[in-house]
């Protein structure tokens, strides 16, 4: 039953994906003040939350396509894998902006 429903899933979570990604090219656009306290600068953690930040847009993008062609190739783990990628994304930016101070 849920193989007859796997198509349309796939297609939710694309169009979840793919609507996220003007909200992470926002954040990239503001993902500079991550470096507003001046002693964030030197903050490994700040340079890992920006460059997640700056890239999340791109990911939400790139998901949807890997798990379209991992599914047409029949790797339907791989292509659920892939579907989690910006969910896993946000998830890793969200940990490492909670070693910021002030955060």
């Amino acid at each position: 039953m849920f193989r007859d429903w796997e198509p349309i899933w796939l297609g939710v979570a694309s169009a979840l994906s793919l609507m996220a990604a003007p909200v992470g090219a926002v954040a990239a656009i503001l993902s500079p003040m991550v470096f507003d306290p001046h002693q964030n600068l030197l903050n490994p953690a700040a340079w890992i939350a920006f460059l997640l930040i700056v890239s999340f847009w791109a990911v939400c993008i790139a998901a949807p396509y890997g798990a379209w062609v991992a599914y047409l190739r029949k790797l339907r783990t791989l292509a659920w894998l892939s579907m989690s990628a910006p969910v896993l994304w946000v998830l890793a930016a969200a940990a490492s902006a909670s070693f910021l101070p002030g955060a």
